[in-house]
């Protein structure tokens, strides 16, 4: 004999069609992602087309020599303090976190002082160092420091004492068994401090790192006030004779975002070197 089958109706409720999701209205947004687009293209119009601006001004002084080497005086005392700053900085950061409290205490004196000081009463003071000390070593104060010099010991000293704060942050993001699991193996205090916990705490010293870079780059500008020929003043030296304030303005401020912008994507670079491995690294 053969089996039949039988095949039993299925009672289970047909299957609901899929949902069709639609995308929420931002009617708003977009009216005011509209007007913002408007008034941002009217300024730009207004700013290009306004005669008072002397674009041909602009465009006749923004690679002249007296304001290319101003420009390069500019690169060259960043690139200096942000060296020795930081080379000053992260001793600093060692003698804050050392277990000999004289040596905390200097430090933390020194980082106190320089950050409580603004940095134009600084370079005044050095630039005027020669009526407390006229001699130094035999030698006249005069001579020893010029404007320039002033220049990088007033802004060496002051960036010191934030990049101080930064390599110390940077330092005690570092987990401290990373410290305890070097010394376990027989590496010296400074193999440890260079070999081990820096290069872990470059990932939370580059991005303030960055920021000072750039706000060393801009802060040059004060020195200006002591007669140091930087970018700014070179164009005020042109503006001061020919009295196109405007136009010479501008061509110090087109300089100044341009560097910057520049240093700000490779500041995203290196941030993006040292977030290798990480959460959310891109």
């Amino acid at each position: 004999m053969s089996a039949t089958l039988v095949k039993i109706p299925s009672t289970a409720p047909p299957a609901d069609p899929p949902l069709r999701i639609v995308p929420a209205r931002r009617a708003g947004q977009w009216t005011a992602a509209g007007l913002l687009l408007v008034l941002l293209a009217l300024g730009l119009v207004s700013v290009v087309r306004n005669e008072a601006f002397q674009w041909d001004v602009v465009a006749e002084y923004f690679t002249s020599a007296s304001v290319l080497r101003g420009l390069g005086l500019t690169l060259w005392l960043t690139a200096l303090v942000m060296a020795l700053g930081f080379a000053l900085g992260t001793l600093l950061a060692v003698l804050r976190l050392s277990a000999n409290s004289v040596l905390r205490a200097v430090s933390w004196g020194y980082v106190w002082f320089f950050r409580s000081t603004p940095i134009l009463v600084q370079l005044l003071f050095w630039f005027n160092i020669g009526a407390l000390y006229p001699q130094i070593l035999g030698v006249n104060t005069v001579n020893l420091l010029g404007p320039v010099s002033v220049a990088v010991i007033g802004l060496t000293l002051h960036e010191a004492a934030y990049a101080a704060e930064v390599v110390r942050g940077g330092i005690l993001s570092v987990d401290r068994g990373q410290t305890e699991a070097a010394q376990s193996l027989g590496l010296g205090r400074w193999r440890r401090l260079f070999r081990i916990v820096l290069p872990q705490a470059m990932r939370a010293i580059v991005p303030p790192a960055g920021n000072m870079l750039i706000g060393t780059l801009k802060g040059t500008s004060i020195v200006s006030v002591i007669a140091v020929q930087d970018l700014l003043y070179s164009t005020q030296l042109v503006y001061h004779r020919t009295y196109e304030i405007i136009p010479l303005l501008l061509v110090a401020t087109l300089w100044y975002v341009a560097v910057t912008s520049v240093l700000g994507i490779g500041q995203h670079y290196v941030e993006r070197h040292y977030a290798r491995g990480t959460a959310g690294a891109r």
